[in-house]
């Protein structure tokens, strides 16, 4: 990493390193304002607005090379307690250039003044909008980055626990899938990762739960829940990023219960370095490309 790009990490470590008190959490929001309307693409893209009930959302679809068959239901992070459109579009932009696919990003609710199950009541609605005449539940690709690969995680495992259809797959970027915060990379990755620390993943797991359970509730940390018939699922993580166990052992679940899994680990990469105009998040959204096109033409062969 060049010298520049490292002190701007830094001054995200510096954000995001401590607690989850109400001048830190104005912090959080107004940098992650900011990033999204700096490195969100805007080349290429129709971006519209519309609702779904009081939920604001946008779609995002690539002038060129457009599929209409399939769309990608994006959840944006931010620890359950900042981000919005302008920082989805960053993403949400990158995916939509890199499959072809429209991209449907939306405004969850947030805590701590929204505490579970806000935010999955919102990705459910969405779910619920998308499969009412307009996609076919396995024409939709569920993606997610750190807090959203949380909640496209816990969508899922809540349209397995109520027997409907579940998606094509998934696409994770760096998920928290463990609001225990135990896993044994918090330790061994505390010195190189550039942007996360213990203190701050905890302080946002406890905002987000609000005193409604134990934070090792599968409803919260879905590591812990039921991988049986999970669709196929693509995990991107970063070598430097303290949540890379929460990966890990992911992909440990998912394979234990005979499903399908990929984790794609950058070597030089830290958490959602995707973010980032960099040469390696360009690498890594052609290799989200591949696979992606695998899952579907694979898929449609077998028909």
């Amino acid at each position: 990493m060049n010298d520049p790009l490292m002190t701007v990490l830094k001054k995200v470590n510096f954000i995001f390193g401590k607690g989850l008190d109400e001048k830190e959490l104005i912090k959080h929001r107004k940098f992650i304002e900011r990033l999204g309307q700096l490195a969100a693409p805007k080349d290429d893209l129709i971006v519209e607005a519309f609702s779904v009930g009081d939920i604001n959302c946008e779609s995002v679809t690539p002038e060129l090379a457009h599929n209409p068959e399939y769309v990608i239901l994006y959840a944006h992070g931010g620890g359950y307690n900042c981000g919005g459109l302008n920082y989805s579009r960053i993403l949400a932009g990158k995916m939509a250039l890199s499959t072809g696919f429209k991209v449907i990003t939306f405004d969850y609710r947030l805590s701590p003044e929204n505490t579970y199950p806000a935010a999955l009541d919102d990705c459910m609605a969405m779910w619920e909008y998308l499969v009412t005449d307009k996609y076919a539940p396995d024409h939709i690709i569920v993606a997610g980055d750190s807090a959203g690969g949380n909640l496209a995680l816990c969508l899922t495992q809540k349209l397995k626990e109520k027997e409907l259809p579940l998606p094509k797959g998934l696409l994770l970027f760096s998920p928290w899938t463990d609001m225990t915060c135990s896993s044994h990379s918090y330790e061994t990755n505390r010195d190189t990762d550039p942007i996360l620390t213990k203190e701050y993943v905890l302080s946002a797991a406890k905002a987000y739960v609000g005193g409604l359970g134990e934070l090792s509730d599968a409803a919260f940390s879905p590591i812990y829940g039921d991988f049986n018939g999970f669709p196929p699922v693509y995990i991107m993580a970063g070598k430097n990023e303290i949540l890379l166990d929460d990966s890990r052992r992911l992909k440990e679940c998912i394979e234990k219960a005979d499903g399908t899994v990929s984790l794609d680990i950058e070597k030089n990469g830290w958490h959602v370095y995707q973010l980032f105009p960099i040469h390696i998040a360009g690498r890594a959204m052609k290799r989200l490309s591949k696979t992606v096109t695998g899952l579907i033409y694979k898929a449609d062969r077998t028909r």
